[in-house]
């Protein structure tokens, strides 16, 4: 019972990461964006 609690925690912990992640990625992409805006 306890290795399936743990494998559920550790797959919650591996989404909440990527989801991270991609919000990282999303992020240095915005800025990116806007700071290319203010060059020009």
């Amino acid at each position: 019972m306890r290795i399936k609690e743990l494998e559920r925690d550790l797959l919650r912990k591996d989404r909440a990461l990527a989801e991270t992640a991609a919000l990282l990625v999303l992020l240095k992409k915005v800025s990116a964006i806007f700071n290319r805006g203010e060059d020009e």
